[in-house]
């Protein structure tokens, strides 16, 4: 008897080998023919076997049921996941088959990827730089990508999820970049290394260099801080910040990162109280006193905003936004003279006053017009810079000049 049971379980064992064997070689065969519907179909009842499958036959089925499922490219976005899920169950064998499959995977997903991206089709592109990533980790640049396009189009929580699998990787995006001059053009270019060295052998460039990029550490943790803020998670916003600036205390885009969270906030005194920290640390930096002006302005200091922005003038001649706010400010202050000679009588008095007070108002629109001028000279296409010289000129009644500036507001409105 226990022979015969010997010989039977073997033969029960020998049957199932051979199914398994040729449920594979069916599914192998028909991906061959890129027939991968019929392939998932052999594989699905090889995978009834699992159980009796040696290890290699196991591996061999990981492997096939990847490649069935990402059906050279074209499988869905889910089909993909499913595919690196079963490659990476492969184990011992298939190994160099595994990695030359993923390498095209990566190849073929980030040519989608940066399709969908030039479309401006940002969803679909952040889940092919995560796929693209997925099939090699080594390349986090993907992972990346994968969190900055997702913002773009605010999927929020699918952003933060990579963000925070960014951090957990310690992911700083500081690589080594290679340039050379061209001669031709006398622009500096960034090439690959042996490019580069080809360039400068050739003598079509000079002046090879080597450097680091900048870390995109600060942008991630901003971006983090404020996706909890758009989610009404304030508190969690400012702990990323705080950990972040303990970490990097001298690192002034994190300072200011935080100021933007409180700016969010709404939490203007704090915003005000870093923005000045961020002056001091860097005191040139024209953006940092615009901002500060934003904020005395809209706290009514005046003559607070009015320096702040004469310093950002000072620090950056083309910063347009500066002479458009000035010029803002300054015809604020008609406010208060127009309601004054709304009330007045037509006593002779009155009338004496409303000329001082029309008088002062003309003196408001001279002070705004050199702002409104420069505003201009950077961009001739401002409109808004445009029409409101437009009705300065015809307030005061400077016919030549109204006509000339009507003419650029004509055309910039056609142009448009």
């Amino acid at each position: 008897m226990k022979k015969q049971l010997i010989i039977a379980l073997a033969f029960s064992i020998s049957a199932f080998s051979f199914a398994q064997k040729k449920e594979l070689k069916s599914a192998e065969k028909a991906i061959k023919g890129n027939n991968f519907a019929e392939a998932k179909a052999s594989l699905n009842q090889a995978k009834a076997l699992m159980a009796s499958m040696d290890e290699k036959n196991k591996a061999k089925y990981y492997y096939l049921l990847g490649q069935a499922l990402y059906a050279n490219g074209a499988g869905t976005n889910q089909d993909i996941d499913k595919a690196l899920e079963s490659l990476e169950n492969v184990k011992g064998a298939y190994g160099a088959e595994v990695t030359e499959l993923k390498q095209t995977m990566t190849n073929d997903i980030l040519t989608k990827g940066n399709k969908a991206y030039e479309d401006k089709d940002y969803s679909s592109a952040s889940k092919y730089f995560e796929h693209a990533y997925r099939t090699s980790t080594q390349d986090t640049l993907f992972l990346y990508y994968a969190a900055a396009t997702a913002v773009n189009v605010q999927e929020f929580d699918r952003a933060l999820k990579l963000y925070e699998e960014l951090k957990q990787l310690g992911y700083t995006g500081i690589q080594k970049e290679y340039f050379a001059t061209n001669v031709e053009t006398g622009e500096e270019e960034v090439l690959d290394e042996s490019t580069r060295n080809l360039y400068v052998k050739a003598k079509s460039h000079i002046k090879p260099g080597e450097r680091l990029t900048e870390s995109k550490k600060a942008e991630i943790v901003k971006n983090v801080a404020l996706i909890y803020v758009s989610n009404g998670d304030n508190e969690k916003a400012l702990a990323a910040m705080k950990d972040a600036r303990a970490e990097s205390p001298d690192d002034i885009n994190l300072l200011l990162s935080e100021a933007n969270v409180h700016f969010k906030m709404g939490n203007k005194d704090e915003f005000k109280r870093l923005l000045e920290l961020a002056t001091q640390k860097d005191p040139n930096n024209a953006e940092l006193q615009y901002n500060l002006g934003v904020i005395a302005s809209e706290s009514d200091d005046i003559e607070a905003a009015k320096k702040y922005y004469d310093k950002a003038i000072e620090l950056d001649p083309s910063y347009i936004n500066a002479y458009i706010n000035m010029a803002a400010l300054i015809l604020n202050g008609e406010q208060a003279l127009i309601e004054e000679m709304n009330g007045l009588g037509s006593s002779k008095k009155d009338d004496l006053r409303y000329d001082e007070l029309r008088e002062q108002r003309q003196n408001i629109y001279r002070s705004a017009i050199p702002y409104l001028d420069k505003a201009l000279d950077i961009n001739s296409k401002n409109i808004n810079a445009a029409k409101t010289l437009m009705n300065i000129y015809s307030v005061l009644g400077e016919t030549d000049k109204f006509k000339a500036i009507k003419e650029k507001v004509d055309a910039i409105e056609a142009g448009n």
